[in-house]
């Protein structure tokens, strides 16, 4: 019996909307505790890598608060599985909203996201985050 890559995708991408989700409402421990030991973890914010769960559970506990986001939009979500099955790439852009003064939505940020996920003692677990701002630079550059 094959590998089923849509049984995959539909996992992983259920495994980070419940973290995400989490994470919007002041419970950061979703992604925290997924971590796997060898994470490493790109942050808009850091120059360097962060490398293993210690360092990068630190380093976010260090910088979160909690965003109070009202509704998250998950665009154009794509998930690569490898041929046997034990690791997956989920590649997705990150609307999030928040309520301004007058209780009206406004967009707080717009994120790429890419999460890299192996199956670890039977649990998916990330073991590469990166997190970017959707949009940095104004012109196009190539290096």
């Amino acid at each position: 019996m094959g590998v089923n890559k849509g049984e995959i995708s539909k996992t992983i991408l259920e495994l980070e909307k419940s973290f995400n989700e989490r994470w919007s409402v002041g419970d950061n421990r979703g992604y925290l505790d997924n971590y796997a030991e060898e994470i490493s973890y790109f942050d808009p914010i850091e120059k360097d890598l962060v490398l293993g769960r210690d360092a990068t559970v630190a380093h976010i506990e260090a910088i979160y608060s909690n965003p109070h986001i009202v509704r998250n939009e998950y665009l154009n979500p794509v998930v690569h599985v490898s041929d046997g099955g034990d690791f997956a790439v989920l590649a997705y852009n990150l609307s999030t909203y928040v309520l301004d003064d007058n209780g009206d939505e406004r967009q707080l940020r717009a994120w790429n996201a890419t999460e890299a996920y192996r199956l670890i003692d039977g649990e998916w677990r990330i073991v590469h985050s990166n997190w970017a701002f959707a949009q940095t630079a104004t012109g196009a550059i190539a290096s």
